[in-house]
């Protein structure tokens, strides 16, 4: 867990805000029995998790994806190429949904909006260094030019919600 305690503050309050606005056929799925709080969020979103992202076209259209996203400090962080049409979208059009999905036992869906975390003609983050040196240990250092090639953005979201009807199970398939 590399969240702090105000982080997982924060993403408790959008987990609570976000479900309590939610239609009712939503909250006849996913409710205080069947979710997690945001500590048990961050045990269960550890490395790499394939996420589904949906971008919005310049006519309007929806596209998604597959990204590796990597939950860090209660936010998605992905990446992409420079020069891949979701980059293109996301440049244009900041606003993404993602979903991360594990069977029927996991489900977390997240609205927001993109910060791109190393502009190619602009200042970076200023936790690009710290994210960077993460990406760079769990991905390799020579995977990339890490400074040309790829994209990295964090999902600031207005909107989470969480499906898990069984923490426990969640916990034991984990991996360590």
């Amino acid at each position: 867990m590399r969240e702090t305690p105000e982080e997982l503050k924060e993403l408790q309050a959008l987990l609570d805000a976000s479900l309590s606005r939610s239609t009712s056929h939503l909250r006849s799925i996913i409710n205080t029995e069947r979710t997690l709080t945001a500590e048990q969020l961050t045990q269960v979103l550890t490395g790499m998790c394939t996420l589904a992202l949906s971008t919005v076209t310049a006519k309007g259209e929806p596209r998604i994806s597959g990204v590796d996203g990597h939950f860090l400090h209660g936010k998605w962080h992905f990446g992409t190429a420079r020069d891949a049409a979701k980059a293109r979208h996301l440049a244009a059009r900041p606003a993404a949904s993602v979903a991360h999905m594990r069977g029927e036992d996991l489900g977390v869906f997240t609205h927001g909006t993109v910060e791109i975390l190393n502009p190619q003609d602009g200042e970076p983050a200023p936790d690009w260094s710290d994210l960077l040196a993460y990406f760079k240990d769990f991905y390799g250092d020579d995977l990339f030019d890490w400074d040309n090639d790829v994209v990295y953005y964090r999902l600031h979201p207005h909107w989470m919600t969480v499906y898990a009807p069984d923490f426990a199970k969640l916990t034991a398939a984990s991996p360590s």
